[in-house]
Order: structure tokens, then sequence, then C-alpha cells
């Protein structure tokens, strides 16, 4: 068996947690205004707006407490550590995402069918604190949301949030100087499908993740057909890739050998095995069964 280990990211766990911890703080204190202005202005779209903060910061809490069990070693009980709490984290905060984009669609629906006049004044103000205070964070996670799908789905929470608050501002200023009520309404049920739209993606995503499955980017026959071509090799099969985290591919397979070599011989050709896939496919984890002449099945993918 072997392994290629290319990655070191406790530095960056330590900065995620940082940023992680200022946004929920700013987010609380956003949805506690926004729910009393809510209230007071009668505005559908800005208590929407504090529900989808209220949300944040849920989703933010998850991805921080995820950030810190991800540090946690390994154990006999846990050999592989916390290692897909991050995934676990994005898989519930994309899940959320599409539960109050739902609710916010029947909402708007209701409060179209029967316009209230709202206090645009305070709608407009409290729009621009969300904006300022959202547009902040957002500008903490976005580094690191590029290649962490824990921080993608949180940075996702308040970009989505902080745009929410921009529709929230033109909506007020076209109800302060032109009266369109009903605007309040449809804003919140854009609001809601644009939710609908950038959570789905993640939700797939992290879902795939969880459920095993390979990696788009990973050519199963291909690389299986490059390693067949390898000298002494006779046949690849009983194929397994999966994801486990956001830094770690595994693959695993068994190699029936032409000959009846040697286990230092098989070390050399692991070695070779091990550079050629992770040169090539970027896969870190590499597991390999040793045969010859093993009566089993040989397919690509076995039906365990």
């Amino acid at each position: 068996m072997g392994h290629s280990h290319h990655h070191n990211h406790s530095h960056s766990n330590d900065l995620n947690g940082r940023n992680l911890l200022i946004s929920i703080f700013l987010n609380i204190a956003i949805t506690a205004a926004q729910v009393v202005g809510g209230l007071l202005s009668g505005s559908l779209a800005l208590l929407s707006d504090a529900l989808h903060n209220f949300s944040d910061v849920i989703s933010l809490i998850i991805s921080y407490i995820a950030n810190r069990l991800v540090k946690r070693k390994a154990s006999l009980k846990r050999t592989f550590g916390y290692k897909r709490a991050e995934i676990l984290a994005a898989f519930i905060n994309a899940s959320t995402l599409i539960v109050v984009a739902v609710l916010l669609i029947v909402e708007a629906i209701k409060r179209f069918q029967d316009p209230h006049q709202i206090e645009s004044d305070l709608v407009i103000w409290l729009s621009a604190v969300a904006i300022l205070g959202n547009g902040f964070s957002v500008l903490l996670l976005k580094k690191n949301a590029e290649d962490n799908m824990n921080m993608k789905s949180a940075y996702l929470h308040l970009l989505t949030d902080m745009m929410a608050s921009v529709a929230v501002l033109i909506g007020g200023l076209l109800m302060k100087f032109y009266q369109i009520w009903w605007i309040d309404s449809v804003l919140t049920f854009a609001i809601a499908i644009y939710l609908i739209w950038m959570g789905f993606d993640l939700l797939k995503s992290s879902t795939k993740v969880l459920m095993l499955f390979t990696p788009d980017t990973i050519p199963v026959e291909q690389i299986v057909n490059k390693l067949n071509s390898f000298e002494t090799i006779k046949n690849v099969h009983h194929v397994h890739v999966w994801q486990l985290n956001e830094e770690e591919i595994h693959f695993e397979a068994h190699i029936d050998f032409e000959k009846d070599i040697s286990l230092s011989e098989f070390d050399v050709i692991l070695t070779k095995i091990e550079g050629f896939i992770f040169q090539n496919y970027d896969i870190n984890h590499i597991n390999i069964q040793p045969e010859f002449s093993k009566s089993d099945a040989k397919d690509v993918i076995v039906q365990d």
C-alpha cells in the first residue's frame, strides 16, 4: 500500500476560524437590527432578509464548528478523524439555503395578494447597514471559498444575503419615491429564486462527496488503460476512486501482474504508479493490492 501526502493547511484553518467568528458576530447584530426594523416598518423583504441573515448565523456557526473539528487527530475509533466535517457542514448549509428560499416564496406570494404600506425610510437605512456588514464578511471569506467547500457554503450564504440587502434597498427607494408597495413581494420572490440557484450546485457537489462518487475530474477508464500499459502489469481491476474532503482524493485498485514478482520489485512499480497518478490526476492517496493468477473478478468496477 502506498500513500503520498502533499498538503499542510493548519495556518489556513486558523485564519478561516477567525474570519468565521468575526462574521458570526457581525451577522448576529445585523439580524437583530433587521427583525426590529422589519416589525416596525412592516417590510416583508426586510424580515425575509433578517430570516436569511439568521440562517447565515446558523450556517456560520456550523462552518466554524466543522473548522474546529477537522483539526482533531485520527484515532482507533475514528481512523479518518473528522476530515469530512466540513463537507457535512457544506451539505447542511446548502440544504438550509434551499429551505429558507421555499419559505420566502410562500410568504412573498401571500403578501403579493395583499400588499401592505411600508415605512420605507427604515427599510433603506437598515438594508444599507446590512450591505456594509455582509460585504465585509464576504471579503473576509472570499479567498478561502475558492478551494474549501465549507468556506464556500458560508461565503454563499453571506454573498446572497448581501445581494438580498441590495434588492431590499432598491425596493425601499422605489417605495419611498414611487409608492410601489408590491415591489417588496417581488424582490422577496427574486431573492428566493437566487438562493435556490446558488444552493443547488453546492448541495449537489457536497452530496457527491458524501456518497463517495468519483470526482468529475477523474477519468477512471483513462487511468486504468494507462496503468495496463505499464510493463509487468497484466490487469487493473476492482477500482474505487473517491474524494474524502477538499484536500484528499483516494484511489484503490487490484493489480494482476504478469509474473510472480518479489516485494522489492513491487515497491519499485508502486513508486512509479504513485508518481504517475499524482502528477497527472492530482490523486494523493493510493492503495494498491498486488495479485498474481488470483481467481477473482477482473472487471474495472466490481459489484461487491
